[in-house]
């Protein structure tokens, strides 16, 4: 048992410090200073990131990748709580960087701070100014240790793993709002306490020892409180005032451990235990140890022979032998049923060499029973033929039509296996292979890879040029079977040359592209939602209806794309080059397309609202019917471009330079001095309340036009 050393007088619970309020319950107290204090965490985080936000959104700062520290701490964070987390390459303004690394760093800084406060004296400056303080058995601040464990283990480590845990197994997972409301109401638990608790004191408390007390009213030895018994008598609401402020010290224990007692008055039993106990661990270490042996011994008799009818097979297939097409094509299956490593590299070895195309086939269907497996050793065969075939054009290797022929075999047995096995290659690593056409044509390999499961494998700086991957996914919802999480299965297809490939309708969210030529391919009606595609070719791509909400494309080139009724919203195209693009009736609403070139392009009823186009060419694009309602376009070139009947409400126009740009929508009469009022119906959308006083280049026609029809100018009346 615990006994009480200080105990508060009857006298000292009526006073108070001075500047101290004892308006409060001390328990409201309590969490007021946990709130201060927990703002002052978050504040120290918001602060910097929205900042770093601002920075980011300016176009005239320069961009660099994202801080390293800040990517793996995303990480982090995204594997327990199941987050998609943003792959690749990302370009941030070189401010952003500097605030949202501070901004992952305040707050721990400031947590760090109020934790050393607490140690040292007992007190955060929010617990201070409330009047609370912490307290161990001897009244003394609780030092490093006793903190830590009662805020870094009870007050946060048990609520947080528990709340987790049931999230984590249960259908409420992968809920953000589920997970925080778990750990709300744990924290509450944890805070009140158990109710069958005497006091009800927090859990956090009785883990580190430590109490928490009225600092505004003083605490008095025992023996004093004693002395002043006879000068005044406690009534019961004095002694359950002061029951908050008692002030523990643990007596040591005096009774053994029972099983300790046990083992000291019954020692035969104890030596009997402990006989049974080693026997019994020898005994299951004996028949470990000879059920390892055995498997071993049985590992080495099936290897050993699979050796010898392996050796037996292969004399059938030597070039010297006398056995007939039949034999060579049941001896080439049996090797394919044996699976070792050994069969599967003579087999893609052989395929390189075969010329009859009925074993060719025979091979190929071997190595397809074989599955997977055969796909290191075929891509190692592959890399191989394409550097002989790259270097057989200048004449230091085997003839190029010979290499080409060995190179489609191989090409197709690795095709056949991804179309039989798709559902098992999430982890395939396919980087640098060449599964496409040479840009001679002489290749008559054509990968069809329609409608498979292709999600997780690797294809980085693989040549999958005409391809047809029409239908194909390329990512997966994963271990845990649920979709935007940490572990979906999401294929790699960086640096990958696809040139003039199909990839109609194919799921490609989130999918990485990071410099990717995709030019002349077909992607219409293709999920790109979230995909990365940082620096990507996509010239003369067919991107109709494709679905590209928050990709990323920055500097990407989609010179004369099509991009008619895509979905673009809240897309990153920093400085993407869109020349002569044809965007008619594109969703581009809330979209980054600061520093963009859009000369020549048709962006005929396109969707451009709150986009931001500041610092982008514009010039001599078609912008009919186009709404750009709050866009900013400050300091864009609209030169020569047709703006009639453009819905311009509420943009930015500053700088913005507007020579030779149409506003009118149609041809007006040149010798009327002033621009003709457009038809009833048509003139109110166009740039009313819209303020050009800062625009260049203005003319009178334009300026007339602009002030006829609400918007406002120096020169308007």
């Amino acid at each position: 048992m615990a006994t009480p050393s200080v105990r508060r007088s009857h006298q000292s619970s009526r006073t108070q410090e001075p500047g101290k309020s004892n308006s409060l319950p001390l328990a409201s107290r309590r969490i007021a200073a946990w709130a201060v204090e927990m703002t002052l965490v978050v504040t120290s985080g918001l602060v910097p990131f929205g900042m770093g936000a601002y920075a980011n959104s300016r176009s005239d700062l320069n961009r660099v990748p994202l801080n390293p520290l800040l990517v793996q701490t995303e990480r982090a964070i995204a594997r327990p709580l199941a987050l998609p987390v943003s792959y690749g390459t990302r370009n941030v303004a070189w401010p952003t960087n500097l605030l949202w690394t501070i901004a992952l760093l305040a707050p721990l800084t400031v947590s760090g701070w109020q934790l050393y406060m607490l140690a040292k004296t007992g007190s955060t400056p929010a617990k201070h100014q409330l009047g609370i303080k912490v307290v161990n058995a001897e009244g003394k601040a609780p030092g490093l240790k006793a903190t830590l464990v009662r805020e870094g283990l009870g007050r946060w480590g048990l609520p947080m793993s528990v709340a987790y845990f049931l999230w984590h197994n249960s259908f409420l997972f992968p809920s953000l709002g589920a997970f925080t409301s778990l750990v709300t109401i744990m924290l509450v638990l944890e805070a009140r306490g158990f109710p069958w608790q005497q006091n009800r004191r927090a859990l956090h408390d009785k883990l580190a020892g430590t109490y928490t007390v009225d600092a505004t009213k003083p605490l008095t030895p025992l023996s004093q409180r004693q002395t002043q018994g006879n000068q005044s008598q406690w009534t019961e609401k004095d002694e359950e005032e002061a029951i908050a402020s008692i002030v523990i010290t643990k007596e040591e224990p005096t009774q053994q451990p029972k099983l300790w007692q046990w083992t000291r008055q019954n020692p035969n039993y104890t030596l009997l235990g402990v006989a049974v106990l080693s026997m019994s661990v020898v005994l299951a270490v004996l028949v470990s140890t000879q059920i390892y042996i055995q498997i071993l011994r049985n590992q080495r008799a099936t290897e050993q022979r699979n050796s010898q009818q392996f050796l037996a097979l292969t004399k059938q297939l030597n070039p010297n032998s006398t056995a007939t097409d039949t034999e060579r094509q049941k001896a080439i299956l049996a090797i394919g049923a044996i699976k070792d490593s050994q069969a599967i590299q003579y087999l893609v070895d052989l395929l390189s060499k075969e010329t009859n195309p009925i074993l060719v086939q025979t091979i190929q269907q071997a190595l397809v029973e074989v599955g997977l497996n055969a796909i290191p050793d075929l891509k190692r065969m592959n890399q191989f033929l394409t550097g002989e075939l790259e270097a057989g054009k200048s004449g230091k290797a085997s003839p190029p039509e010979v290499l080409q022929k060995r190179l489609q075999a191989n090409q197709y047995a690795i095709s056949k296996i991804l179309n039989v096995d798709d559902d098992k290659s999430n982890t395939l690593d396919l980087s640098n292979i060449h599964l496409g056409q040479n840009s001679s044509g002489q290749s008559s390999f054509n990968l069809v890879l329609d409608k498979r499961d292709l999600w997780g494998i690797k294809f980085k700086a693989a040549n999958l040029s005409f391809g047809s991957f029409k239908g194909s996914r390329f990512r997966g919802v994963g271990n845990d079977g649920r979709w935007d999480t940490y572990d979906d299965w999401i294929a790699d297809l960086s640096q990958a040359k696809m040139t003039q490939a199909n990839l109609t309708e194919a799921s490609l969210s989130r999918v990485l592209m990071i410099r990717t030529d995709l030019s002349r391919a077909t992607l219409n009606k293709a999920n790109l939602v979230n995909a990365r595609l940082t620096g990507s070719n996509l010239s003369s791509a067919q991107l109709e209806e494709a679905n590209l909400q928050g990709a990323v494309l920055e500097n990407v080139s989609l010179t004369g794309a099509n991009l008619s009724n895509a979905q673009l919203k809240d897309a990153d195209l920093y400085a993407a080059r869109l020349g002569r693009v044809i965007a008619v009736g594109t969703q581009l609403s809330f979209a980054n397309l600061t520093k963009t070139d859009w000369q020549g392009a048709d962006l005929t009823g396109a969707y451009l609202d709150h986009s931001n186009l500041s610092h982008a060419n514009l010039n001599a694009t078609r912008l009919a019917n186009a709404v750009l309602r709050s866009a900013n376009l400050e300091n864009a070139n609209l030169r020569n471009a047709d703006l009639s009947l453009a819905d311009l409400r509420g943009a930015n126009l500053k700088g913005a330079d507007f020579q030779g740009a149409i506003l009118t929508p149609g041809k007006q009469n040149q010798t009327e001095q002033f621009v003709q009022t457009p038809t009833l119906g048509v003139q109110s959308a166009v740039v009313e309340g819209v303020d050009f006083t800062q625009v260049k280049n203005l003319d009178a026609k334009q300026i007339a036009y602009i002030c006829t029809q609400g918007g406002f100018h120096r020169s308007c009346p």
